[in-house]
């Protein structure tokens, strides 16, 4: 008889990465963990993802709710802040006094907006004032969509991808934006300032004022409410220097994050510009303590992407399973057995409830996206993160798509390869980069049908043609012609790219008893990552119904 005792589990955060943790270990052991998670915010996991489609109007807020963790050994304390690590006696305390054993504690506390020392952006009290918002969290996309109600103007800085993103959902609402970013051209980490460019006159045609090169020096405020942006311009020299005032009472700030590393420091843990871990997302000072998404930084550093923070998940997960030795006895209980840590191995993706993969009822049956299926494993250069790495900007009719080698990360010429194609006038811009035959980075603006096909090639490893210059406009893959049934669709094509979902996956879940999109979502996570897929995802979910009542009963 098998009398093992759970390992225990502390999870430290309850986001996107913190709850995908949960969801990777019940999937694999149910039974072997004892899991405790701490989630500071009130709310059940959302999709953070979605946040700027709330702001935007395209989505409501009960639509981007993920389902909680359904196991007997999971307890969730929501609205609960871990307050300290004692690493001795292996215990977390919480804010409510509660105290928490643990096995193994993950720290997935995530990232705060970072706020500028701007004079005015802070109140006497230290909060932000009424109007000012940083759009990190559900308070913030709700106090955001209120605000529009009576902001006729209002003001984003900084000109990253969630600043586009706002600044684009803005304007969809009806509201006159003014973009504010530091440098001469926007997203500058993905993009060179040609694609830049492109990228300003497409925010420009929505209705976006852009001003680059710019800083505010001063949020001015009136009666406690900020009523707009005093911003600087000229050549930087202080008697050269001219202010503009931007007028609005809604002002967004993304300009970057800070990784949430005040808990493990105080644990005396090492910290740098994030929780320091290894490529087993351990801290190299405790085996017992791991960090994942936003807040660690691992050896290959980190991006900030969602699909970064689940693969972390899924790998950690797969390491404390690994390290769980099934402890037979007959007789008392014994307690678990715990193998030393080892180096991460090269280990098979699990999804549920089969491998597969697959486009949509919007994607071309040719686009073969990969989303998760493609093995991380380590090497002398870390872990392999090709598919992570893949940046999207949810701009309505904006559209714009990075991956791997992009912006300024220029080719090095010896190996690598760039092609590009610059059409301005046509608001459209594609630059391929590859190396020994393979894709190994893509910037495409303004033409999505060659980004899909981009990031099939590029996650799935497909070889390029001969002459790359192929790549910026005919498709990767042959067969390319639109889906005009479902029927058609073959079952390994992937519907939902950021999980990997494919149609032989959702046609298995219904067949199984999932009668809706979130029947579907528990089983298969569909619909989880950026949502582009929900609409595929819904056409494929009653067409599967729809046939399912067409059979007719045997006589």
């Amino acid at each position: 008889m098998n009398l093992r005792v759970p390992v225990k589990v502390v999870v430290v955060g309850f986001g996107m990465v913190g709850s995908r943790l949960v969801d990777e270990l019940l999937r694999r052991e149910p039974e072997a963990f004892d899991i405790t998670v701490l989630g500071a915010e009130p709310y059940e996991p959302y999709n953070r993802v979605l946040l700027s489609d709330v702001v935007a109007g395209r989505t409501d807020i009960a639509a981007i709710t993920m389902p909680l963790p359904d196991g007997a050994r999971v307890t969730v304390r929501r609205g609960v802040t871990a307050t300290s690590i004692d690493r001795a006696s292996r215990v977390v305390t919480a804010d409510d006094g509660t105290t928490h054993p643990y096995d193994h504690v993950v720290l997935a506390t995530g990232a705060a907006a970072r706020i500028p020392p701007i004079p005015g952006l802070r109140t006497a009290g230290g909060g932000l004032p009424a109007g000012v918002h940083a759009l990190r969290n559900l308070d913030d996309a709700r106090e955001i969509v209120a605000a529009t109600v009576n902001s006729p103007r209002a003001v984003v800085v900084g000109g990253g991808v969630l600043g586009l993103e706002a600044a684009v959902g803005l304007a969809g609402r009806g509201l006159s934006v003014t973009l504010i970013h530091h440098t001469h051209s926007l997203m500058e980490r993905q993009l060179d300032p040609e694609a830049a460019e492109v990228v300003r006159a497409g925010l420009e045609e929505q209705g976006v004022t852009v001003l680059q090169s710019r800083r505010p020096r001063e949020v001015l405020v009136a009666g406690g409410r900020a009523v707009g942006v005093r911003v600087e311009r000229g050549s930087g020299r202080r008697d050269e220097v001219v202010d503009d005032v931007v007028a609005a009472r809604l002002i967004v700030l993304s300009i970057g994050t800070t990784p949430e590393t005040g808990l493990a420091a105080a644990a005396g843990l090492p910290t740098d510009r994030g929780i320091v871990v290894g490529h087993d997302l351990a801290s190299p000072d405790d085996p017992r303590v791991h960090a994942i998404g936003d807040c660690a930084q691992p050896p290959n550093g980190s991006r900030g992407l969602v699909a970064e923070g689940w693969d972390q998940a899924r790998r950690l997960a797969e390491l404390l399973v690994s390290l769980v030795e099934p402890s037979l006895a007959v007789g008392p209980v014994v307690q678990p057995v715990l193998r030393p840590v080892e180096p991460v191995e090269a280990r098979t993706h699990l999804r549920l409830p089969r491998a597969g993969a697959q486009p949509s009822m919007a994607v071309r049956l040719g686009a073969l996206l990969a989303g998760g299926a493609t093995t991380r494993a380590q090497s002398d250069r870390g872990i392999e993160t090709r598919g992570t790495d893949v940046v999207k900007v949810k701009g309505g009719a904006l559209s714009v798509t990075t991956m791997g080698v992009c912006g300024p990360s220029r080719p090095d010429g010896a190996t690598q390869r760039a092609v590009r194609l610059a059409d301005p006038a046509a608001g459209r811009y594609v630059e391929v980069v590859v190396a020994d035959g393979m894709l190994v980075g893509a910037t495409c603006v303004g033409d999505p049908r060659v980004a899909a096909d981009l990031t099939a090639a590029y996650t799935r490893r497909t070889p390029v043609p001969l002459d790359p210059a192929f790549l910026l406009l005919t498709p990767v893959m042959p067969a390319a012609a639109p889906a005009s049934s479902p029927e058609h669709m073959p079952e390994d094509a992937v519907v939902c790219r950021c999980n990997g979902v494919t149609k032989g996956d959702i046609a298995d879940s219904c067949e199984a008893g999932a009668h809706t999109v979130d029947d579907v979502a528990r089983d298969t996570r569909a619909t989880t990552g950026c949502g582009s897929c929900k609409d595929a995802v819904c056409g494929l979910v009653d067409w599967l119904t729809a046939s399912e009542e067409a059979v007719p009963e045997p006589a």
